[in-house]
C-alpha cells in the first residue's frame, strides 16, 4: 500500500491494486476526495479526481464505459490535463479481465465493499424520446435537433469562423487548423470537379460552410438541406450577409422528401450519412442518384468503422446522449450499397488521422473556453462534448474509428463517367 492512503481511501486504493494487478496504467492516475493518490504522486498526462467515498462503485459497478461516462457527467469524477489519455484507464483494464473488460467488475469482490451508490436524477441530456419508428423522418428530425440545436454560440466558441464540424485536412501534421479546415473544402471542391454554372446539392449542410465556400470560390448554384433549424437559420442568414443569397439556399428538408424539377451536376454529403442507419443505406444511395444527372458525381464524407473496431455491449455514450440513432457501418457495406444504386465507385480515402488531429483542436479551444460555454450550455452538455470529442480522438488515432471520403459517379447511358484518367488535378497549385 502507498504510504500516500490513509485510512479514508484505503479501501478504493485496495480496489485499484487488485482490479490493475502489478501493471497500473502509465499515464493515468487517481487522487481522492481527502487529497491521497493512487498509485502514487507521481504527475500523469490524466489524474481522475475521484471526488466522494462512493464514486468508485458509482464508475465501475454498471461494468459498461456507459456506466463509467455517466459518472463523469454527474460529476463523481473530473480529470484533470489530458483528456484523451484518460481513455487508458479502459485499454489497461481489459488485459487483467480477458475479453469482457469492464463487464467483469460487475462481480468484482472489492468492489462490492465500497459505499454504495447516491441517487441522482436522470440526466436531461439522454434522448429518451422514441416518437416514430427509427430512422422515420420524424424521428431523425428530433434526433438531429438533439445534437445540432444546442446552441449555436456554443458551437461557435470552438469551431472555425465557417462553423465546420467535420475533419479538417491537414497537409502536414502540425499545419494551421484554420488552413486545414479551409484546405478541406478545397479538397472537396476538386473532387467534385466544379465547374462555374453547375448545381450542387449539399446534403447535411450544417452552417453552410461547404456550400458558401463552393459558391464563392467555384462560382456554382447550391442547394444546402438540413434537418436542424438552428442551422439552417444561420446558414441563410450567412448566405445573406456574405452577399451569396443569389446562389445558395438553404432549406430545412429531409433529403427522401427533395423532388426537383432537374437533376443536380454534383452532390455532396459531409459527416451526415451516419445518420441515415445501415438498414436504410440502400434508399439514401438510390435518393442519390435519383437527384444526379447521368454523368455526375457525388461525394460521401462518412465516419465508418475502424480496421480495429471494438465489439459493444448495450447502448453506447454515443447513442445515448451524443448522436442518437447514429451508425457508422464498415465501409464495404457503405459501397455496396452504393453500387447497388448504380453508382460507381471511383475512389476511397481514409482521412481518420486528420480527425484525430482536428478533434484534439476541438477539445483544447472547447477547454479553453470553459467558462463561455456556461453561458450557453450546462455543465453537463459541456462534460459530453469534452468526453466524446476526446474519446473519439483516440478512437480514430487508434484505428477503432475511420472516416472515408467515397466519390461516386453515376455513368450516362453509354457507361461513361466523364471523369479526368488520373488524380493529378486535386493536388494542383491553382
Amino acid at each position: 500500500m502507498p504510504a500516500t492512503i490513509t485510512l479514508g481511501s484505503e479501501a478504493h486504493a485496495r480496489f485499484l491494486a487488485e482490479l490493475f494487478g502489478s501493471a497500473p496504467p502509465r499515464n493515468v492516475g487517481f487522487r481522492f476526495w481527502d487529497g491521497t493518490s493512487w498509485p502514487d504522486e507521481r504527475p500523469r498526462a490524466a489524474t481522475f479526481v475521484v471526488k466522494h467515498p462512493a464514486a468508485l462503485r458509482e464508475m465501475f459497478a454498471g461494468g459498461t464505459e456507459l456506466a463509467l461516462a455517466e459518472s463523469f457527467l454527474h460529476d463523481d469524477f473530473d480529470i484533470e490535463g489530458d483528456i484523451e489519455s484518460a481513455f487508458e484507464l479502459a485499454d489497461a483494464i481489459a488485459p487483467h479481465h480477458g475479453d469482457h473488460g469492464l463487464a467483469a467488475l460487475r462481480s468484482y469482490f472489492h468492489l462490492r465493499q465500497l459505499p454504495a451508490k447516491r441517487p441522482r436524477p436522470d440526466s436531461e441530456r439522454a434522448f429518451l424520446d422514441a416518437a416514430g419508428g427509427k430512422h422515420s423522418p420524424r424521428r431523425d428530425q428530433r434526433a438531429v435537433s438533439h445534437h445540432y440545436d444546442v446552441s449555436n454560440e456554443f458551437f461557435s466558441l470552438w469551431l472555425d469562423r465557417r462553423m465546420l464540424y467535420s475533419c479538417a485536412y491537414f497537409e502536414r501534421p502540425y499545419a494551421n487548423y484554420y488552413g486545414a479546415q479551409e484546405a478541406k473544402l478545397r479538397h472537396i471542391c476538386r473532387k467534385l470537379r466544379l465547374r462555374s454554372g453547375q448545381h450542387l446539392l449539399d446534403i447535411g449542410c450544417g452552417w453552410g460552410g461547404l456550400a458558401l465556400f463552393a459558391a464563392e470560390h467555384y462560382n456554382v448554384r447550391v442547394t444546402g438541406i438540413t434537418l436542424s433549424r438552428r442551422q439552417a437559420e444561420l446558414a441563410s442568414t450567412r448566405a445573406r450577409a456574405s452577399g451569396l443569397a443569389g446562389l445558395v439556399s438553404i432549406q430545412m428538408s429531409d433529403y427522401r422528401e427533395l423532388h426537383v424539377a432537374k437533376p443536380f451536376d454534383a452532390i455532396v454529403s459531409v459527416g451526415m450519412s451516419e445518420h441515415v442507419g445501415r438498414e436504410q443505406l440502400g434508399g439514401y444511395f438510390t435518393t442519390a442518384a435519383r437527384l444526379l444527372r447521368p454523368g455526375g458525381v457525388f461525394l460521401n464524407h462518412a465516419i465508418g468503422e475502424g480496421v480495429r473496431a471494438r465489439a459493444r455491449v448495450g447502448q453506447s455514450f454515443i447513442e445515448k446522449y451524443v448522436f442518437p440513432d447514429s451508425d457508422i457501418p464498415p465501409v464495404p457495406q457503405v459501397l455496396r450499397a452504393a453500387e447497388a444504386a448504380g453508382l460507381e465507385v471511383r475512389d476511397v480515402e481514409n482521412l481518420r488521422e486528420h480527425y484525430a488531429l482536428t478533434l484534439r483542436q476541438w477539445v483544447r479551444r472547447l477547454e479553453d473556453h470553459h467558462d463561455q460555454a456556461l453561458g450557453f450550455v450546462d455543465e453537463e452538455t459541456y462534460r459530453i462534448w469534452r468526453l466524446y470529442m476526446a474519446g473519439s480522438a483516440r478512437g480514430f488515432s487508434r484505428g477503432h474509428l475511420a472516416v472515408y471520403q467515397a466519390l461516386l459517379s453515376k455513368p450516362d447511358g453509354a457507361g461513361q463517367a466523364h471523369l479526368p484518367m488520373t488524380r493529378r488535378d486535386w493536388y494542383a497549385d491553382t
